[in-house]
């Protein structure tokens, strides 16, 4: 039974997404939950062999990436991500029992989760203190801790501690999805579908006029459809970043591997984060190899190809 370790407390959309890929069999069989305090944490467990995989949130379309999960792929061992999944985000508050909501001084919220309800906090908490907690799980167990009257968490946490919902379905903005990953040592990619995507990122580049647009000149040119490109300080120096690219298409795409193999020359560190099934694909697929491969072969052949 394979160990897979997620951001947890017991009751986060982490957890959630852990049983959506678990649902679509994204494993052989049944899998040993394991819950770590922080995305880094959950990773640092992949690596150091306690766990075989880990699931960790990289996206929100309210709130764009996971900074804390984009860090924590670019440093230490490398690590790469095999599948993803995506979860509709809508917040449930709980409080402790008994509590009315016009009784509710402080609240406890998970940063990520805070900037999705923002306007209905202050619509329907307006004089509620915040108090910042680990997790979405992790928010409930602060009310039961005593240190919040109620919670920004989730409709699973809430029941298992026994809370009392003050409001479900909480969220500014409707149709907010998160995206989940499942990162494991490098291995193999999962065979390419044709709906894929492929991430990477580039920790070094030289800080010299064009350095980056010679980076997006290796896609453009073969055709790669990037749909991410983000930078993130190295916290080595002021003025220092690494970029993260996400790309349309799979390692076994030619015009993908040879934008890679291009990077890997001229663009000095990278570091391939994995190529994988895309949920909700994106962007246009890379240019089919099939004809030009076939011309060139005829070509080394002497064929007398046109």
């Amino acid at each position: 039974m394979p160990r897979i370790a997620y951001f947890g407390p017991s009751g986060t959309f982490t957890e959630m997404a852990l049983a959506q890929l678990e649902s679509a069999h994204t494993f052989d069989g049944p899998v040993e939950r394991i819950a770590a305090p922080s995305q880094g944490a959950t990773l640092e467990m992949v690596r150091d062999g306690v766990a075989d995989g880990g699931v960790v949130p990289i996206e929100s379309s309210v709130e764009g990436s996971i900074s804390a999960t984009l860090d924590a792929l670019a440093t230490g061992p490398r690590l790469q991500i095999v599948a993803e999944t995506e979860l509709d985000v809508a917040f449930t508050i709980v409080g402790r029992p008994g509590v009315e909501p016009a009784q509710v001084a402080t609240i406890a919220a998970y940063p990520v989760a805070a900037a999705q309800v923002r306007l209905w906090l202050a619509d329907r908490l307006p004089h509620a203190r915040l108090y910042t907690s680990a997790s979405n799980a992790a928010a409930a167990e602060d009310v039961v801790a005593g240190h919040a009257d109620a919670a920004v968490s989730t409709t699973l946490a809430g029941e298992r501690l026994g809370l009392t919902v003050l409001a479900t379905g909480v969220a500014d903005h409707d149709q907010a999805v998160t995206r989940f990953v499942l990162v494991t040592p490098p291995r193999q990619a999962p065979a390419r579908t044709g709906a894929d995507r492929t991430s990477l990122v580039v920790l070094e580049l030289a800080n010299e006029p064009g350095s980056l647009m010679r980076v997006f000149a290796e896609f453009a040119s073969r055709g790669v459809d990037l749909t991410r490109i983000e930078s993130r300080p190295t916290r080595t120096g002021m003025g220092t970043y690494r970029f993260y690219l996400d790309c349309v298409g799979h390692i076994d795409d030619t015009a993908v591997a040879e934008a890679l193999k291009a990077l890997h020359r001229t663009a000095g560190r990278i570091r391939y984060l994995g190529s994988w099934p895309a949920i909700s694909p994106s962007g246009s697929p890379p240019p089919a190899d099939g004809p030009a491969a076939a011309w060139l072969d005829d070509v080394k052949k002497g064929v007398n190809a046109s």
